[in-house]
């Protein structure tokens, strides 16, 4: 049973973005997944950024995901949405690989919050040279199974050796991170000058964002300390040094999302798989899915 009530929490009282102060309540929702805690996500009057506020210290966040649910942190099958995870997970190695060899870089790569290292393990066996970071003490015990001597610890981030990577990749990971800012001068530094930095995210702009509101499941608070729509998320790169090359849909996101949501609202599977064909219809004009992998080069 989880029993920390909101202690030290961290009131966000500017944009990270676009440095405004004017920030307003945007959504009150609640944890339904670990805590079930209220929080509140405002949104920047300036840039349309949404934050959630107040956020757990960074001491405190970790209890935030001491869960079996969480489901990048385990490899279990257990449950009908945790088996549906892993089987489209075995589906999705392979397109990321592939749109990782279509970039034509070096196969040198960092995966930040690499989770259970199924996805470099994969590329380790089609000969990439692979290194991962990963939080979660448990995650990385499994993932070093796989990759002995290849996964560390997330504070070696900043003790990684610059231009070192000809790919960076941080698959749903950059809205778990607190100093966003910081963390974007650091990918500059680590990635080769001809390099490509790859992030995939949660879309608050999609239709089933729109149908699930407070229910909808890739607002995960506390978790996701951030909710970037693609213009937030361009207009922090090019902030630090980078510019958007392409933007693709992670079409699966809007199925297991909206399972995840009905969940929340004790709904039904079929309505579920109804609502993420729907979204995925309705995105395929706007680009805006449930899931986005933006993927960025750095200025020359």
């Amino acid at each position: 049973m989880f029993h920390v009530k909101h202690k030290n929490m961290q009131e966000i009282k500017k944009c990270p973005i676009c440095n405004s102060e004017k920030l307003h309540v945007f959504m009150e929702l609640k944890d339904y997944s670990i805590s079930k805690e209220d929080f509140t996500i405002k949104k920047c009057d300036s840039c349309g950024f949404k934050i959630t506020s107040p956020q757990p210290s960074e001491s405190e966040l970790p209890s935030y995901y001491k869960s079996e649910d969480y489901v990048s942190h385990n490899d279990s099958n257990k449950g009908v949405i945790n088996y549906i995870y892993q089987k489209v997970k075995s589906i999705t190695l392979k397109q990321k690989e592939r749109l990782l060899t279509g970039l034509k870089t070096e196969k040198t790569i960092l995966d930040i919050g690499c989770g259970t290292g199924d996805f470099l393990k994969y590329l380790s066996d089609n000969n990439w040279d692979v290194r991962g970071l990963e939080p979660d003490e448990g995650a990385r015990k499994l993932s070093l199974q796989k990759l002995p001597g290849k996964i560390f610890p997330i504070e070696s981030f900043n003790t990684q050796k610059e231009s070192s990577f000809g790919i960076i990749t941080m698959w749903h990971v950059l809205e778990h991170v607190s100093e966003i800012n910081e963390y974007m001068i650091q990918l500059n530094k680590l990635l080769k000058q001809d390099g490509r930095l790859i992030i995939a995210l949660p879309n608050p702009d999609s239709k089933d964002a729109e149908i699930y509101k407070e229910h909808w499941a890739a607002y995960d608070v506390p978790r996701h300390l951030y909710h970037f729509s693609k213009t937030n998320i361009v207009d922090l790169a090019k902030k630090h040094g980078f510019k958007i090359e392409s933007i693709k849909p992670m079409v699966f996101d809007s199925f297991y999302v909206s399972m995840l949501s009905e969940k929340f609202k004790n709904g039904n599977i079929l309505k579920a798989a109804s609502n993420g064909l729907l979204s995925n219809i309705k995105a395929s004009k706007t680009t805006n899915h449930s899931s986005l992998i933006y993927i960025f080069s750095k200025n020359s």
